[in-house]
């Protein structure tokens, strides 16, 4: 797609003067619409600009939730792509999934309309504001709720556009009265760009998304050129955990620029800058020391596994540096509980629990599966996994394998698609290859009630993916109840 990601709009017409503030559609500010407006990152930017008083329509291939939310916001929102659905007068907001070949925008580009990036129309919504950018391969979400949750819980009031429901919010998206907005960063297709941030919280930069950038060298260069565009004096806080992220603030280090990096010490390859020091795992949460200089703080967390403490330890350095008290910073994170699709519980019946995981890259299972034993103890833990895009199956598989491991069962159904076309000779069957006993169920409902059938008293279910596989727990919620006989 050739969509325009400096900044500008596509004529190169600068759309920032008229589209922030109360009273923007009064102002005559243009009309904004989203195709593809029900994916996590669309529906937020599109309840931002809604929220800032802009006139806003999507559409979307299918209904949802999302949608239904959307429309309870007085957005317009249409079900299926049609010409029709687009204002004639609207700047058009695509994501990089939205094919050249989509009839709306096709439509829209015959008749000279502006077509921006997402990340263009997040760019408008956080005009004026100090931007914190929460990136990288893995954590991002998490991290970013992390932190927009714990600065309101202080009185900062932050603006956040997150990839995850958040329960506090109901949504992803929250236009707060103060003056930082935080976003997650989205590195999938370098739109990330797009931002000049006064923060930059790089959580790792583990290659992904090999399908845009092909080689490692690309994937870890384009995080350098994020770095470039931090403004003049601004941070940028690096997990030393990951070698990418290490290397990254190597770099910045060596081009003058302002840096502080977090983890466990024994796990770095460098003394990070703020140490996270005895950790303690429980299966309600989990309990660490952050140590920078002369300031020590305990941080207990309300979620368990190790991963969360240190996302929460990257979110706690961002926040001391916007001006909160380190106490106060680490009381506050102790607050959460968690983003939707983030290892959350959707059920139980009897003794057996199903949780929902998002983790769609192997260094995600690893950690979900770490957090998944755990919690359940000394039960079994049974994970029913699918795929994300044919791409990442063939360059992962063996990876996946590995991780999946981790579980007492697998169960693999067929590749979530998203926005790839099918590739010749790539299939779930990659993953089970390289995993004896595992099981290759090709309809996800199915797979998830032999999840449920497989899972032994005491034990967990984990429905993991980024894809529909988000709705089959109740599947395995059904399996169990027609076992015990409960019929509820």
């Amino acid at each position: 797609m050739t969509t325009d990601h400096t900044g500008t709009t596509a004529g190169g017409d600068t759309l920032r003067e008229d589209t922030t503030g109360a009273g923007a559609a009064e102002r005559g500010a243009p009309a904004f619409h989203f195709i593809g407006i029900g994916g996590a990152g669309m529906s937020v930017v599109a309840e931002l600009l809604a929220d800032r008083g802009l006139e806003v329509s999507g559409s979307d291939r299918a209904d949802s939730a999302v949608m239904d939310h959307l429309r309870g916001l007085g957005i317009r929102v249409h079900v299926g792509h049609d010409p029709a659905n687009v204002p004639p007068d609207a700047v058009v907001v695509v994501s990089s999934a939205i094919r050249d070949s989509n009839v709306e925008l096709a439509a829209a580009r015959s008749r000279g309309q502006r077509v921006i990036h997402r990340s263009q129309a997040l760019a408008l919504a956080a005009a004026g504001m100090r931007f914190v950018a929460v990136a990288g391969a893995h954590g991002k979400t998490t991290t970013s709720a992390m932190l927009a949750l714990a600065l309101r819980a202080v009185g900062l009031d932050p603006s956040a556009a997150i990839g995850g429901v958040l329960p506090e919010f109901g949504t992803g998206a929250h236009l707060g009265g103060g003056d930082i907005f935080v976003a997650e960063a989205d590195e999938s297709d370098g739109s990330f760009l797009n931002y000049t941030p006064s923060v930059e919280l790089v959580t790792n930069v583990e290659p992904d998304h090999l399908d845009h950038y092909r080689t490692q060298e690309a994937f870890e260069q384009v995080f350098v050129d994020f770095v470039e565009r931090l403004v003049e004096g601004g941070l940028l806080v690096c997990c030393a955990e990951d070698r990418g992220a290490s290397r990254l603030a190597a770099t910045a280090r060596g081009q003058g620029r302002r840096v502080l990096t977090y983890g466990r010490p024994d796990l770095c390859p460098e003394a990070p800058d703020v140490r996270i020091e005895d950790v303690v795992e429980h299966a309600d949460g989990s309990t660490a020391r952050l140590v920078e200089g002369d300031t020590v703080v305990d941080l207990s967390l309300g979620v368990p596994g190790w991963q969360n403490i240190v996302n929460a330890a990257g979110a706690w350095t961002v926040g001391v540096e916007l001006g909160v008290d380190p106490v106060a910073m680490a009381r506050a994170l102790g607050a959460f509980r968690g983003a939707e699709r983030r290892f959350q519980l959707r059920g139980q019946v009897g003794d057996r629990r199903v949780f929902d995981d998002y983790a769609h890259h192997p260094t995600e299972v690893a950690a979900a599966l770490a957090e998944a034993r755990v919690v359940a103890g000394e039960g079994p833990v049974t994970v029913v996994f699918q795929p994300h895009l044919f791409s990442r199956t063939r360059a992962f598989s063996d990876r996946f394998a590995r991780a999946l491991s981790a579980a007492d069962t697998v169960v693999v159904t067929d590749i979530y698609a998203s926005r790839e076309d099918p590739v010749d000779g790539v299939d779930s069957s990659l993953i089970t290859a390289h995993l004896p006993g595992s099981h290759l169920v090709h309809d996800m409902h199915e797979a998830a009630r032999l999840g449920a059938r497989l899972t032994g008293p005491g034990g967990i279910l984990v429905t993991m993916g980024a894809g529909s596989i988000t709705t089959t727990a109740q599947d395995a919620l059904e399996e169990w109840r027609q076992e015990e006989g409960t019929g509820e």
